[in-house]
């Protein structure tokens, strides 16, 4: 099959004449002062040099050389990539309304139910709504709280498999492992089932395809004239199947818990509190189903792919640093003694624990290209004029890496943030994991204490060491491609378990 960029050279030779008319930019003057950018070609800009795998690599390339406000094309579409911690507050905090938009990708608008969830809806009434209510009933700290027996429970469950396997001396794989802890809490946080409850392989695969297919080149997005190409390729209708499998699965979520004879495990979940919220009319606008569904794909997509990465990314961090692997489990095990495990009240009194988290969002934050924004109208960025409906692409791998804002950027070093006030919540422009302001994460706390409770009985139960043969140098920490940047290999480790008695 002729692949998609041989398909697009082709229809460029025959209509190129035709079309460089309708592709040229309409909505910026000739007097705006646009930003320093990398040259693009006629119609298709830069799309051709553009890395859809690791677009957060490639960006930062061209940073180093255009500065940290840059201007490009991607075929019809103008954008704008932030890739400092001084530019971003300026963008972030001083035009935070101008930068509220979504632009509506077909795959991003397709999986959020044109638009009704709270990650790519449009800036509108629905959506300050549908946020709002996230943030007091579904993601709120005592919600957070609320869950505590859940993650427990999680953990324990994961520390014993691992116990099983260290007295057999088996590798631990912790990519897999962490990425069934966070799909554990989450399936009996969400739906008041256990993950092996819901079908366990048919929901990683449909999953599975559903992050590729968010990163996938779709020619309507950039080519408008030119979307039946992704009708003749087969992608239109690969996202249809992939989302006709997501839509059967939430039903069926939503069909359990409006049985009668559902079990009692479902009461006070998070889809529980949604369907409440929408027979009560909570909302001055009204909550539709699609509304329903579209939150959970924000949840599932997002909530559990992201905290499994960063807990992989801080082992793997730790286990190239013994140094400071040592120094963590000290703490740990100092701070809890022979209780056997940690729980949540300990964790406010481990701050190296928790400088270790900072310091692994800094390196390898598990979305480390924003989900692009778009201006919803003009505004100035840094002296620049940015023209409205232009996409806004926030670098968080770059930021974290900004040597004007962190000293010795590329080494890993939690020292950095102790006694230290930087925190990941928005307000300090050099650590964006969860972005800022209006389209800031709203479920991060949820994500934070999965990675917490995770990490610290990791540390705790087990001195960790490589497979024999293997060296530091030998752990690779390549990012596989996809929309959460998860390690490329999976992180097997051997597991000795700690005697704390």
């Amino acid at each position: 099959m002729v692949n998609n960029m041989s398909i697009l050279l082709l229809v460029l030779a025959f209509t190129i004449l035709f079309l460089f008319n309708l592709f040229k930019p309409k909505n910026s003057k000739k007097n705006d002062r646009l930003p320093p950018g990398p040259k693009g070609l006629p119609i298709i800009g830069n799309m051709h040099e553009f890395d859809p795998m690791h677009p957060h690599l490639y960006l930062y390339g061209l940073a180093k050389k255009y500065g940290p406000l840059m201007w490009m094309k991607f075929g019809c579409r103008n954008a704008i990539v932030i890739s400092s911690a001084r530019v971003a507050k300026l963008a972030l905090k001083n035009n935070d309304l101008a930068l509220a938009g979504r632009p509506g990708l077909i795959g991003f608008y397709k999986y959020s139910y044109n638009g009704k969830d709270i990650t790519f809806s449009e800036y509108n009434e629905t959506w300050r709504e549908m946020r709002k209510l996230s943030l007091i009933h579904l993601f709120s700290v005592k919600q957070v709280v609320s869950f505590s027996p859940i993650r427990r429970d999680e953990v324990s469950k994961m520390i014993k498999d691992m116990v099983k396997k260290s007295e057999s001396s088996e590798t631990v794989n912790l990519s897999q492992a962490s990425f069934n802890l966070t799909n554990g809490i989450i399936c009996r946080a969400g739906l008041g089932k256990k993950f092996d409850e819901i079908g366990q392989r048919r929901f990683d695969e449909i999953f599975k395809e559903t992050q590729e297919l968010c990163v996938v080149f779709f020619f309507g997005d950039y080519f408008p004239a030119l979307g039946w190409i992704d009708t003749l390729t087969g992608l239109k209708a690969r996202l249809e199947k992939n989302f006709r499998d997501l839509d059967n699965l939430y039903q069926q979520f939503i069909d359990d818990h409006l049985d009668p004879n559902r079990p009692e495990s479902m009461n006070g979940d998070i889809l529980d509190l949604m369907i409440k919220l929408k027979q009560e009319n909570a909302a001055s606008v009204p909550i539709e189903w699609d509304n329903v569904k579209g939150i959970l794909m924000n949840i599932f997509v997002a909530g559990t792919e992201t905290s499994a990465a960063l807990i992989v990314w801080a082992m793997a961090a730790l286990i190239k640093k013994p140094e400071a692997m040592k120094k963590a489990q000290e703490e740990i095990r100092n701070m809890v003694g022979n209780k056997g495990s940690v729980d949540e009240d300990d964790i406010q009194n481990l701050p190296y624990l928790k400088a270790i988290i900072k310091e692994t969002l800094r390196l390898f934050p598990p979305t480390p290209l924003s989900v692009p924004r778009e201006t919803i109208q003009k505004c100035t960025i840094d002296g620049y004029d940015i023209p409205a409906k232009t996409m806004v692409y926030v670098n968080v791998h770059a930021i974290g890496l900004d040597p004007e804002y962190w000293e010795n950027p590329t080494e890993f070093m939690p020292e950095r943030f102790l006694n230290s006030t930087i925190d990941y919540k928005g307000q300090d422009f050099g650590l964006l994991p969860f972005g800022s302001g209006r389209r800031g994460c709203p479920g991060m706390n949820v994500g934070i204490a999965t990675v917490e409770i995770g990490l610290a009985n990791l540390l705790y139960s087990f001195d960790w060491e490589l497979p024999r043969g293997m060296k530091i140098q030998d752990v690779d920490m390549e990012v596989a491609p996809g929309v959460t940047s998860h390690k490329k290999q999976e992180l097997c480790l051997v597991a000795k378990c700690y005697e704390y008695n």
